[in-house]
């Protein structure tokens, strides 16, 4: 199993973003860490979910 870069950080970019915005979650530093941390996790796992579900 390779690891895409490109995927990797677009989903750490938009999730990053995403929960800048978002309003309840401490300042909007601390969100954007979080995101982009959540970003990297979905990122890595997901290559491994399509594997194990045949796609």
């Amino acid at each position: 199993m390779s690891i895409d870069a490109t995927a990797i950080a677009w989903y750490a970019i938009i999730c990053g973003v995403l929960s800048a915005l978002a309003p309840s979650f401490g300042g909007r530093l601390v969100r954007l860490l979080v995101g982009g941390v959540v970003g990297i996790i979905a990122a890595t796992v997901l290559p491994a979910l399509r594997g194990l579900i045949g796609l």
